[in-house]
């Protein structure tokens, strides 16, 4: 039996004849075509309101988790699969939720690891021309239209990010919470990439070429660490939020010792 055509926009899932190659943020970017469009702007806020809404409420009470990319064309067979399943089953093990981006490759196997390991296995999905819908191993998922509603799920829920080889989407997500670290809107944040074949290249260039043109500082490449060692990027994760609860009033108590005020 062939394949039914699948694409979901929100919550809608539309199959065969119903299937456009468009999608919602194309049609809010896209300038081009009819002006009459305009006119619908003010009410795509309440649209763009509901997915903020939506997924706040979704992962308001998460708990302590990190996000994982790389590509979605990662196959089955290849290390870095491998790789991510094992990310994605130690994390769990060590208490984090895990939330990728639903789809297939490194997401799938990330989100396979944390769901068989026990734990809470997240998916963010993504609106686009052609898709296959969220993994089959993520046990919460939502699906956005838009990418800026879906980036800022994936940063004010994860308490860090570990990232393998990917394409443009990874490097924008990476990119993204390297900025927000930077520019500090967001702290005690541990960024891993994974893979150091695959990323030494572009720390070089960064080192190299950025830095020695003074477009960013030495500090600056201190917000990345790069391994081959899943434990390594797991330990990390978990030495970050140990800070952030030694950090935090009253870290140095137990979690069932109210704080009193002194």
């Amino acid at each position: 039996m062939s394949e039914v055509p699948e694409k979901h926009r929100g919550r809608t899932v539309m199959r065969r004849g119903q299937v456009d190659t468009s999608t919602t943020d194309q049609r809010l970017l896209d300038t081009r075509g009819p002006s009459d469009w305009v006119h619908t702007d003010p009410w795509r806020v309440l649209r763009i309101q509901s997915e903020f809404v939506e997924g706040f409420g979704a992962l308001a009470e998460l708990g302590p988790a990190i996000s994982v990319f790389g590509s979605a064309r990662t196959r089955r067979d290849e290390p870095s699969y491998a790789a991510a399943e094992e990310v994605g089953r130690k994390l769990a093990e060590a208490g984090f939720a895990v939330i990728t981006g639903g789809g297939p490759g490194v997401m799938e196997a990330a989100n396979k690891g944390a769901g068989e390991a026990g734990g809470v296995s997240v998916g963010l999905g993504i609106e686009l021309p052609f898709e296959s819908g969220l993994n089959q191993y993520v046990d919460r998922g939502l699906n956005f239209r838009y990418f800026f509603a879906r980036k800022t799920m994936f940063v004010k829920y994860a308490q860090g990010f570990i990232v393998l080889p990917g394409g443009f989407g990874t490097f924008d997500e990476l990119f993204e919470a390297l900025t927000l670290v930077q520019t500090q809107k967001v702290t005690s944040f541990p960024i891993v990439l994974m893979g150091t074949a695959y990323w030494s290249g572009l720390i070089d260039w960064i080192r190299s070429t950025v830095l020695a043109d003074g477009k960013v500082s030495e500090s600056d490449l201190d917000m990345i660490r790069l391994t081959d060692d899943v434990d390594e990027a797991v330990k990390l994760m978990i030495d970050a939020q140990s800070r952030r609860r030694s950090a935090a009033p009253g870290g140095g108590e137990s979690p069932d010792t109210p704080h009193r005020p002194d």
